[in-house]
């Protein structure tokens, strides 16, 4: 019944990853250089966010590792 808890547990920390991931589009790369070079403040403002978002997945795959 533990192994059950706990793989169910994987399974909610990977699906949250995943949410986080979806936010992000496959091309934001392209659309941040593209910013960076027409509005460098707005720009610095989206990566902000990113990184935000990108820490919240860090935080959870350490979860994943403990």
């Amino acid at each position: 019944m533990l192994l059950f808890y706990m793989k169910k547990n994987y399974i909610k920390i990977i699906n949250k990853i995943q949410k986080i991931r979806s936010k992000n589009n496959v091309n934001w790369m392209n659309i941040l250089k593209l910013a960076f070079k027409l509005d460098p403040k707005n720009a610095a403002k989206i990566m902000k966010k990113i990184n935000y978002d990108d820490k919240k997945i860090s935080n959870l795959l350490k979860k994943l590792s403990d």
